[in-house]
């Protein structure tokens, strides 16, 4: 059987916040620099896990000693700032779909994105056989449940799976369940890997 493929959302196939996102975010929430993300970061597990996009705001409030002017203007600012793509990844999931290939996707994700970036891309989403958000699911990597979840949904093992990641961290994990796992790098470094 050839080997189930997998892979992570942002730094893979989603981009990553721009400069000038992240310009607007520090402008709605008044407080920019490492101070700001250390919080934004700290916080972020257990919104990828399932937590409200209210709650999650006063947390990282709470972290920094103050109070969001325009919460409401903050989570509309972070939302968009994850909606874009890099279509060469576009064009690769729709190539191994066409192969027969078995796609998987497996992403840290907030419950408020997951239908605003459905409704962007849900052309290609449809070729992925599963989709696992941590959301939905209560669990994000680097935990174990999160790879052994994606992998059931598959209906496959763990071993069975080729895991594409940005992080190392991320990589790391899907290996100790048994996933052979790449740190993503480019769609050709993908296509030498799985051809």
């Amino acid at each position: 059987m050839r080997e189930v493929i997998v892979f992570d959302l942002y730094g893979v196939i989603a981009r990553t916040q721009t400069p000038e996102a992240v310009r607007r975010i520090e402008e709605l929430a008044g407080i920019s620099g490492a101070p700001f993300w250390d919080a934004y970061w700290s916080c972020r597990p257990a919104y990828d896990a399932g937590q409200e996009s209210a709650a999650y705001w006063a947390d990282v409030a709470d972290r920094l000693g103050t109070a969001f002017p325009d919460v409401a203007a903050l989570i509309e600012a972070d939302l968009e700032s994850w909606t874009d793509v890099d279509e060469r990844m576009v064009a690769l999931v729709h190539e191994l779909a066409d192969e027969g290939r078995t796609l998987g996707l497996l992403s840290n994700i907030i419950g408020d994105l997951v239908p605003r970036f459905e409704a962007r891309h849900g052309g290609w989403l449809r070729r992925f056989d599963a989709l696992t958000y941590s959301c939905r699911i209560g669990v994000a990597k680097p935990d174990p449940r999160a790879y052994e979840i994606c992998a059931e949904r598959l209906g496959v093992a763990p071993a069975d799976v080729v895991f594409f990641d940005d992080s190392e961290r991320n990589v790391i994990a899907a290996r100790e369940t048994g996933m052979r796992a790449e740190v993503f790098t480019s769609p050709e470094q993908v296509r030498k890997l799985v051809g």
